[in-house]
């Protein structure tokens, strides 16, 4: 079992945050806070973070032009998610990119092992 690790809930449409039965904010837990911070960090774009721009995937320099190799925009996607805690490993798959749409998923590995998979 991975390590304790805990963040924000978020909702899976509106990526906002939600509110548990008393009306805290909500906290998800391991495994799933894992794959939560894996997919939030594939969906940040470079120099979105105020506070480190450094952060975040190149998506308007390098992923949305046509010159960057497919393997390229995979490797940068996988590393994305490896900035979180716990992930020890990550793969992208990529099924379809056309113009600015993205889709596929990126599988993570935590340290213990467990294997979720993380929507682009």
């Amino acid at each position: 079992m991975a390590a304790p690790y805990s963040t924000l809930l978020l909702d899976n449409t509106t990526w906002d945050l939600v509110v548990d039965a008393f009306g805290n904010i909500a906290v998800a837990s391991s495994p799933y806070s894992i794959a939560q911070d894996a997919a939030s960090a594939i969906r940040t774009f470079q120099g979105e973070v105020y506070y480190d721009t450094t952060l975040g995937v190149p998506y308007w320099s390098n992923v949305f032009t046509s010159t960057q190799p497919l393997s390229l925009t995979k490797t940068q996607l996988a590393n994305a998610a490896l900035t979180v805690p716990y992930v020890k490993a990550a793969q992208c798959f990529i099924s379809s990119f056309n113009a600015r749409d993205l889709v596929g998923q990126v599988q993570i590995t935590d340290e213990s092992g467990l294997t979720q998979a993380v929507s682009l």
